[in-house]
């Protein structure tokens, strides 16, 4: 009917952006590279009046965070539309990064949020090389180039370094919190410990705003008919025929390992 009578007024537009997953670069993972024009179009067609960020992320890595948060970030006071965030498993970790790019965030009563803290996780192997009889030959230019080498015992001046940059990696992690929480953090309570925190909880400690969902939470906002655009990355060759086994099995381990974690 709007086709032959163009007076009428059309519904509002809210893209909905899904940021799901292992956030990692590569070609599984959640990452900027993968995610730019899905995001780019989100806030640029078809005259959104919101914009909705679907999170589903046990975190990875900083940096793609980062990344992913900046370019919302961008979009948003560019084009001056308000993004709101969705929690449905988790935001922990890279995923609260995630977040945080948005103006509020809303949580199911039984989301996971948080984690506000860096993890680094390895494996000893020295000891298993001298059982098989397996002699290590490493050489390098450079005194640090054999950092937290996994085939040699694990050496106290590398964990003091390794401790460093993962202080500021998290020191960054929170300047990000806090510019985008502001005030409803609480000032007397630590968040950033890496602890997390369900649903309702993260609302008493200022981490999200409400309880709800995407659907009749919008609907509520900006009225009944309400159209809801969603907006992904395409898919590649190699991911749309399965020719990448072997890199879907392992990413498939490590993001299982990262959902672990919070008992998903």
């Amino acid at each position: 009917m709007r086709r032959f009578l163009p007076f009428l007024k059309k519904p509002p537009v809210i893209s909905v952006i899904r940021l799901n997953g292992m956030i990692a670069a590569g070609q599984r993972g959640l990452n900027d590279a993968g995610m730019a024009e899905a995001i780019e179009r989100a806030f640029k067609k078809g005259k959104p009046v919101a914009v909705a960020l679907v999170i589903n992320s046990p975190g990875g890595s900083p940096a793609q965070s980062s990344l992913i948060a900046a370019r919302i970030r961008l979009l948003a006071d560019e084009k001056e539309l308000p993004v709101t965030a969705f929690v449905e498993d988790a935001a922990a970790s890279g995923g609260y990064w995630l977040a945080c790019a948005a103006d509020d965030i809303i949580v199911d009563e039984n989301s996971i949020v948080g984690s506000i803290g860096v993890i680094s996780a390895g494996f000893g192997l020295h000891e298993a090389l001298g059982k098989l009889g397996v002699e290590r030959r490493v050489h390098t230019a450079g005194q640090s180039k054999s950092f937290l080498d996994p085939f040699r015992p694990e050496k106290e001046e590398d964990v003091v370094r390794l401790r460093a940059l993962q202080d500021q990696i998290h020191a960054n992690f929170i300047d990000h919190v806090k510019a985008r929480r502001g005030k409803r953090l609480p000032e007397e309570q630590d968040l950033f410990t890496g602890d997390v925190w369900i649903g309702r909880q993260s609302l008493k400690v200022g981490l999200a705003d409400d309880v709800g969902h995407l659907v009749p939470t919008m609907k509520a906002r900006y009225g009944n008919l309400v159209k809801f655009v969603s907006h992904g990355p395409r898919r590649g060759l190699l991911r749309r025929f399965g020719l990448s086994i072997a890199a879907e099995a392992a990413s498939e381990l490590e993001e299982r390992s990262l959902w672990a974690r919070y008992g998903l």
